[in-house]
């Protein structure tokens, strides 16, 4: 099981989608697409995406951590 990081390369915005991706094992373009289409329904998407952004570190902080 991957750790879930920003990765420092691939992403568009802030990674948050790149950094799902890798841990579902799925490209990050498809990710982006269930992101966009899920936008289309009622709920708290930005502030998700948001929030995930401040709680996943970038990559390059997850592994001086380690």
């Amino acid at each position: 099981m991957t750790a879930l990081a920003r990765p420092t390369d691939g992403r568009m915005i802030g990674g948050v989608c790149a950094a799902l991706a890798r841990r579902f094992g799925t490209s990050a373009t498809t990710m982006r697409v269930i992101f966009l289409v899920s936008c289309l329904l009622p709920g708290p998407q930005f502030l998700l995406y948001i929030a995930l952004w401040i709680l996943f570190p970038s990559e390059n902080k997850a592994r001086q951590a380690w």
